[in-house]
This record gives structure tokens, C-alpha cells and sequence, in this order.
């Protein structure tokens, strides 16, 4: 006669039997799921970005590249400069429109709802071109309001007195023109009206400024420029093309 088989011990030291845990296998709708989730996360990352770059853009620095010369010496073709929005105070946007490009939103003017103080003789700043807004100039300011401003003979005169400016400004052409066929070397008195500046370029002989078409007012500036932060000559052997020697400097 056969002993009848001893069960297999299936009890632990507790005298519960262990249950195998069953493994979780994710659906394929949760694989899907998973996928969006990621996706909608750099989309969500990407749009605060920009939105924290345009902020930065409209209410903090803005960045500018000089295409002319008629800021040299100071400021040579192909310098990409900072131009402070907080200058004079905290600016907010007016007169805006929509554009199909970066940044979307494109504004002609500002109020100040936190001034800091005002524009200086002496400041560079950007601005709206009067004559087209949609370009944005850059100058130094020469007159303020109240001011009166004349040039004699290439010479400028703030209230009466020789402006000392030798060291920003070059005049290249030793010909003088009269006032009566060109506003460059023979210009005024003027008064510079309440909310305006009278400003112009530091090349005095090839300069674009307000001789020859009026005021900037003061909701069209857009801030001060306060540095160079790269500079490219785009000529020259390989080697020129980065003035390195101007990466940094402060606009004076």
C-alpha cells in the first residue's frame, strides 16, 4: 500500500500563503496618452519662452544692428548694440498693431507709467522715424525742451553756447553750406517744443537727423542704447570680420 503524497508547505513564516503581484502592462491608449503628454509639454516650454522673450523685448532690453554710419564715430556699421527699455521709466506699449512675423505685435508708441527720469542731452537713443514708422532711427540727443539749439558754420550752439562734443562727433567735409540750400552746417535758432528733442548724429556731415526733418517726441523713444555686444565689419581678410576690441563696450 503507497503512502499517499505530502502536500507541497505553500505557507510563508506568517502562515499566509504569498500571492503573486500580477504585472501591469500599460494599453496601447496609455502609450498614446504618454505621447501627448510630452509633446504638450515642449509645446507648453516653447510658449513661455516666447512669451518671456517678447516681454523681455518690450519692457526690459531690446537688441538693434546699426546699418548706416551716421553714428560714427561711436557706432560703426555692423555693431549690434542693447538699447534699455527702462531708461527713463517703465514704458508701456500703445498705438499697436498686428504683423505676420516676430515679434506679432509691432507698437508706435509708448506711455510711461513709472518714470525713472527723463532723456538727456548727450543720451543715444532709438526712436520712430518721423517720417516712417515703421523704420526705427538712432541718434544723440542735443537739445531738450525749453533748449534753444543753432548751428553756425558746422559749429552747434545749445542756449547760446559752443557744444563741446570733439569727443564723439567727426565732420569730413571741410566745405560749408549755406542755410539757404541745405540745413547741415547753417541751421536755426529753434526752440525745442515741451515733449521733444532736438537730436542728431555724431558723423555731423552725413547725417540724416533733426535739421533736416524736425523733433522726435518723447512717446516715439524706444529707450537708450547702452552697448555693443558684438560687431561685424563683413569685409576685409577672414580674420577682420569680428572686431573683437568693441564686444562689450559701453555707448557714450
Amino acid at each position: 500500500m503507497s503512502a499517499e503524497p505530502t502536500p507541497p508547505n505553500l505557507e510563508d513564516v506568517s502562515g499566509v500563503a504569498p500571492v503573486a503581484a500580477p504585472t501591469e502592462v500599460p494599453a496601447a491608449g496609455d502609450a498614446r496618452q504618454s505621447g501627448k503628454s510630452i509633446i504638450r509639454e515642449y509645446a507648453e516650454a516653447i510658449i513661455v519662452a516666447m512669451l518671456l522673450a517678447f516681454a523681455i523685448r518690450v519692457f526690459v532690453v531690446q537688441a538693434f544692428k546699426i546699418p548706416s554710419g551716421s553714428m560714427i564715430p561711436t557706432l560703426l556699421i555692423g555693431d549690434h548694440i542693447l538699447v534699455s527699455k527702462l531708461s527713463y521709466g517703465l514704458q508701456w506699449p500703445t498705438d499697436c498693431k498686428l504683423q505676420w512675423n516676430f515679434p506679432p505685435v509691432n507698437c508706435y508708441t509708448s506711455s510711461n507709467v513709472m518714470p525713472f527720469g527723463k532723456p538727456q542731452r548727450g543720451d543715444v537713443i532709438v526712436f520712430r522715424f518721423p517720417e516712417d514708422e515703421e523704420k526705427d532711427f538712432i541718434k544723440r540727443i542735443v537739445g531738450t525742451p525749453g533748449d534753444t539749439v543753432q548751428i553756425r558754420n558746422k559749429q552747434v550752439l545749445v542756449n547760446g553756447e559752443l557744444l563741446d562734443d570733439r569727443a564723439f562727433t567727426q565732420r569730413i567735409d571741410p566745405g560749408i553750406i549755406d542755410s539757404t540750400i541745405n540745413p547741415r552746417d547753417n541751421f536755426g535758432p529753434v526752440t525745442v517744443p515741451d515733449g521733444s528733442y532736438f537730436v542728431m548724429g555724431d558723423n555731423r556731415d552725413q547725417s540724416l537727423d533733426s535739421r533736416f526733418w524736425g523733433y522726435v517726441r518723447e512717446e516715439k523713444i524706444r529707450g537708450k542704447a547702452f552697448r555693443i555686444y558684438w560687431s561685424w565689419s563683413g569685409h576685409g581678410e577672414w580674420t577682420e570680420w569680428v572686431r573683437w576690441d568693441r564686444f562689450g563696450k559701453a555707448i557714450q
